[in-house]
């Protein structure tokens, strides 16, 4: 009796998922398994070609709904024909289902001759300081750098002149063999443009790009914190092929604050009470983010008592939401007592019956 696979638990989704979800998880799969990725490794070749026959059925939705209502797979008693799977085995273009996802993996031309390579820029990082106020309220920053662009007069091919290329007769591929597959690929001799630099462009001297200094503004949200990644897109790094460029990312760093302390959305600080401020209870004004705010301090209050403020802590760059200021009091002894403040805490000492340190010692 034969087994029929199940090929949503190979692939680990569930029998709802969409055609996009299902892709999704065949594409990091894939990733994983590759043969060429994994060279030597047997294990990941059988899982490769598990998946991939699960990922051909259910990226199919012709096949998956044959699957779905009889419960058998659509390949017949033969299985799953790893080799000459249209588009996929060997002798296969790259192209249909799976022709995407190894382009993407690969960095395989389009497979349609059309000697288009368009390379997206690599993506680019930079610092930013900010102090606590600003990581509260959030900015608008402008930043001055040096950064390459695609050079404007060559279109970024880095060429005056150009002839076709003699490695692929214009076409920008050739065919390549990777492991179990034989894929349209990009000419090696011309990067898939498809032809071949005679002349250099005066402008970039052949590299494509040109430096400039360019001032960028950056929207940094409110609530953000060390460690925080803030995106500008289109300012990385210049595409190739008309590619377009990579994005930039700021790296933000809170510096420390004189009076808070932050933890996530939360702020922290430590206020100084009066003896007579403890002892009676008070209603005080302590310092916020945003100002001042009053809180009420009990009798009998000891140090070390923390109160917490509500809503008056950063605001979540996710929610929006703010978190809580927590406030712990100690109590301020003045250094120096004249004789009469002297008298008068001694005098105070004789209605303390209470000992503050009974039963440790």
């Amino acid at each position: 009796m034969t087994t029929v696979k199940d090929y949503y638990e190979i692939l680990g989704v569930k029998k709802d998922s969409s055609k996009e979800e299902i892709k999704k998880v065949y594409r990091k799969l894939a990733r994983q398994y590759h043969p060429d990725l994994n060279p030597g490794d047997a294990e990941a070749e059988k899982k490769f070609k598990e998946i991939s026959e699960a990922y051909a059925v259910l990226g199919d939705e012709k096949k998956r709904k044959e699957y779905d209502e009889g419960g058998r797979s659509p390949f017949g008693p033969g299985g799953f024909d790893f080799e000459g799977f249209t588009g996929f085995g060997r002798g296969g273009q790259g192209t249909g289902m799976f022709g995407d996802i190894f382009s993407d993996l690969f960095g395989f031309s389009d497979g349609r001759g059309t000697g288009t390579l368009r390379l997206r820029g690599a993506d680019a990082e930079a610092a930013m300081s900010l102090n606590l106020n600003e990581a509260f309220s959030g900015i608008t920053r402008s930043v001055s750098m040096n950064r390459d662009i695609s050079c404007t007069t060559c279109n970024g091919s880095g060429a005056e002149k150009m002839d076709t290329c003699s490695g692929c007769g214009g076409s920008g591929s050739v065919q390549s063999t990777k492991g179990f597959f034989s894929m349209t690929q990009a000419c090696g001799q011309c990067g898939g443009s498809g032809k071949k630099i005679t002349q250099l462009c005066n402008k970039c001297s052949g590299r494509g790009t040109v430096n400039r200094t360019e001032t960028i503004k950056v929207k940094i949200p409110a609530g953000v914190d060390t460690g925080s990644r803030v995106k500008v897109r289109g300012k990385g790094g210049p595409g190739q092929g008309g590619g377009p460029p990579g994005d930039l990312y700021f790296r933000i760093s809170v510096q420390p604050h004189k009076l808070f302390r932050r933890d996530g959305d939360d702020i922290h600080i430590k206020v100084p009470i009066t003896i007579k401020e403890a002892s009676l209870g008070s209603k005080i004004k302590v310092p916020t983010i945003e100002g001042g705010s009053f809180m009420t301090i009990p009798s009998g209050t000891s140090g070390g008592k923390r109160f917490r403020l509500k809503g008056k802590g950063m605001p979540s760059p996710r929610t929006g939401n703010r978190g809580d200021q927590y406030a712990e009091v100690y109590i301020s002894v003045p250094d120096k007592l004249d004789k009469k403040a002297e008298e008068l805490i001694e005098e105070l000492d004789k209605y303390y019956s209470e000992d503050p340190r009974k039963g440790m010692v």
